[in-house]
């Protein structure tokens, strides 16, 4: 399997996050609504707080237009309850005004001292069915006006979709000088590896083969390179993990015991993801999986039965999940973004089995910059922002 090109420094140290399940996207059992785990801020916000206890660096809250809490909102309610964890918001793009967006953002920065990051996602909106190459135009024009409200005096833009000339930018700077929050980003098509490469810092990709994950990375890393950038890596995958193999899978069975297949789709097809690129990849990936849903030997493609998006779980004992995080280290996965069913009772779990036995760090911000902005000053292998 061939190795992508290191991009960060220090690569035997990773971004260990968790989720925040702001989208009604938690169960005991998946697929059975569950009322004390519905999505409030009072729940999320203890996902939140225990991610922090146990030492995650990152949290990803995530968007959606049917269901759960406001992303931005939910972040800004976040900032004073915690201190350490960083804050990855996921924000749509076109959904507001780019000038409005970078203000907020700027805002959100500022509550947080730093400690924002944010997933870039291109989609349709409610009642929208816009062409993908639209979509991902649009999303480079925000972006490209972000970076503008993040590192200069004006705002001076000139596109297809949007025109700004000479508007200033003294209330959108954020708190983190050196090029405004990291940017993450996911998505498989052409146009979405345009947009990675050419704006973004950091590829996340969902659950597939090792080898499956490789290609895409070369893919990314050939498009940043045309624009003289590099790349940081990323995993968002679900977790497992008990003392033992065996315990671990009995638990991923306990899962989907209860779920009625149908209402499993009725879960996937609600999301407004649901006909993208990637969610097609998810579904290929159960197709391929064996009788028990592995498509490897500790990928479980189960969770995909009950969810659009992410649908797959690494599953086993404290070792095996250390080798599994090991060999995805090895060809250039550089930050995991993970959850669990239920989420707080998994934090639990990998938060004392795993996470003490990593060696973490927060993604640093000098790596994936245009040429042309100032370099930033790194922060430092297992150093918070």
């Amino acid at each position: 399997m061939s190795i992508v090109p290191v991009t960060s420094a220090d690569l035997d140290a990773a971004e260990v996050s968790w989720f925040a399940a702001l989208c009604s996207d938690d169960y005991a059992y998946l697929g059975v609504p569950d009322g004390a785990l519905r999505s409030s801020f009072e729940h999320c916000s203890d996902i939140v707080k225990a991610a922090e206890k146990h030492g995650f660096r990152n949290i990803l809250c995530p968007s959606s237009y049917q269901v759960g809490q406001d992303t931005l909102s939910f972040v800004a309610g976040c900032a004073p309850l915690t201190s350490d964890i960083n804050f990855l918001a996921a924000i749509r793009c076109g959904e507001m005004q780019p000038i409005m967006l970078a203000r907020t953002v700027a805002t959100l920065d500022h509550m947080l001292k730093g400690r924002l990051t944010l997933n870039v996602i291109s989609s349709d909106f409610p009642g929208e069915t816009a062409d993908s190459a639209y979509r991902y135009r649009r999303s480079h024009e925000v972006v490209e006006i972000l970076r503008q409200a993040w590192t200069r005096d004006t705002i001076d833009h000139d596109g297809e979709i949007y025109n700004f000339k000479g508007v200033s930018t003294d209330p959108a700077r954020p708190y983190q000088q050196n090029g405004g929050p990291l940017l993450y980003f996911g998505g498989y098509s052409p146009d979405a590896l345009e947009l990675c490469g050419a704006q973004c810092d950091v590829y996340l990709m969902w659950p597939e083969t090792r080898e499956a994950l490789a290609g895409r990375m070369k893919a990314a890393h050939a498009r940043a390179e045309a624009h003289g950038r590099t790349l940081d890596y990323g995993l968002r995958v679900h977790m497992v993990v008990r003392d033992t193999e065996q315990e671990a899978r009995e638990y991923a069975e306990h899962l989907v015991s209860r779920l009625d297949d149908e209402y499993g789709k009725l879960i996937r097809d609600r999301a407004h993801d649901s006909i993208s690129l990637g969610v097609s990849h998810q579904a290929r990936a159960r197709e391929l999986a064996d009788q028990f849903g592995y498509i490897e030997p500790n990928l479980w493609t189960g969770v995909g039965r009950a969810r659009s998006g992410c649908g797959a779980a690494l599953v086993g004992s404290t070792d095996r999940i250390l080798s599994e995080l090991e060999a995805y280290r090895k060809i250039g996965i550089r930050a995991f973004i993970l959850s669990g069913y239920p989420h707080l009772d998994e934090a639990e779990h990998f938060g004392t089995k795993v996470l003490p036995q990593l060696k973490t760090c927060s993604l640093p911000h000098e790596y994936g910059r245009v040429p042309d902005e100032t370099p930033a000053t790194p922060l430092g292998i297992g150093v918070r922002r």
